[in-house]
C-alpha cells in the first residue's frame, strides 16, 4: 500500500498514515518488511562482523603457517604474528578459536609440583597439636 499513489497529491501515502490505518506500529512493519522468507534458507554465520578472510581460508592460513615453521608445537600468538606478517589481517582471538577448535593449539606443560611430605594422613603425637 505504501507504493500506490494518492489521487488527490499525486505523492506516495505517508508510514505513518497506512500504520494508522492498520493499526500497525511502524516497528512492526519495518520488521515484517526485513524478515526473509520463510522457506529461503540462511547459511549459519557466527555472529558479529566478518573478518577479512572466512574461517576456512584463515584455517587453511593456519595450517600452512604451521607446517612452513621449523618448531614444533607454537602457539597461538606466534601463529597470528606470522599471520599479520603476510598480510592477513584476523584477530588474535579468532585465531586462538580456530586453532583450539581443530586441534592446533601447542601442548601445554603442567607446572612442576612439590613432593608431598606426607601420603595425605598425618598423624600427631597429642590433640589439638599441630
Amino acid at each position: 500500500m505504501s507504493q500506490m499513489i494518492s489521487p488527490s497529491l499525486q505523492r506516495r501515502y505517508p508510514l505513518a498514515t497506512i500504520c494508522r490505518f492498520w493499526g500497525l506500529s511502524r516497528a512492526t512493519l519495518h520488521r515484517q518488511r526485513a524478515r526473509p522468507a520463510a522457506n529461503a534458507p540462511r547459511p549459519p554465520r557466527r555472529r558479529g562482523p566478518q573478518g577479512a578472510a572466512n574461517d576456512t581460508d584463515l584455517l587453511a592460513a593456519i595450517r600452512e603457517v604451521i607446517e612452513a615453521s621449523p618448531f614444533t608445537g607454537e602457539g597461538y600468538r606466534k601463529v597470528w604474528a606470522r599471520l599479520c606478517f603476510r598480510g592477513l589481517r584476523a584477530a588474535a582471538r579468532r585465531v586462538r578459536r580456530l586453532m583450539k577448535e581443530h586441534g592446533l593449539l601447542a601442548p601445554h606443560r603442567p607446572a612442576p609440583r612439590a613432593a608431598h611430605p606426607h601420603d595425605g594422613t598425618v598423624v600427631t603425637e597429642r590433640v589439638d597439636q599441630v
